[in-house]
């Protein structure tokens, strides 16, 4: 199956929401206020297992769930590599996700790699490249107004008064 990756379908979007279960979130942050965070914290609240990997906070804990150094240290397959890391990172990641076994390699909003894609995609795994899973998640299943996504309170625009 050939993907767009500048344009993705909803039903290919919506299918791999829908069988992931387990989420390796790689660059996963304590930091509260960075997006890693946000989106752990919203994925767990929907019944999604996250294995949070950052090298730096290996063995200490995100949001209750304990921290990995790598791929290769979590205790269980992981059936998604959510890659908070940059583009170029994001080659290595691709390279230890199809070595781990995963179905699934997402690549975060602004994280493109369409050689790391290439290899994954010929190994099997589906790939999303530049989106969010939280984002598409509730976008998808309804809810993204109730996060203040086209809501009209979050903006970029200096409201008129």
């Amino acid at each position: 199956m050939s993907v767009n990756h500048d344009r993705y379908d909803d039903a290919f979007l919506r299918r791999i929401l829908r069988e992931t279960k387990t989420i390796a979130m790689v660059g996963a942050s304590a930091n509260w206020n960075r997006p890693s965070y946000f989106a752990m914290k919203y994925l767990l609240d929907r019944g999604y297992c996250i294995l949070p990997v950052n090298p730096a906070a290996a063995g200490q804990e995100i949001l209750r769930q304990k921290v990995y150094g790598s791929l290769d240290e979590l205790p269980h397959k992981a059936d998604m590599v959510d890659i908070f890391r940059n583009s170029e990172a994001a080659g290595p990641i691709t390279d230890a996700a199809i070595r781990h076994g995963a179905k699934v390699v997402w690549m975060q909003l602004g994280v493109r790699n369409d050689a790391a894609a290439e290899r994954a995609e010929k190994a099997g795994l589906k790939v999303v490249m530049n989106r969010c899973p939280k984002i598409e998640h509730s976008r998808l299943s309804g809810t993204i107004e109730w996060h203040g996504i086209a809501s009209g309170v979050i903006s970029s625009k200096k409201r008129a008064l």
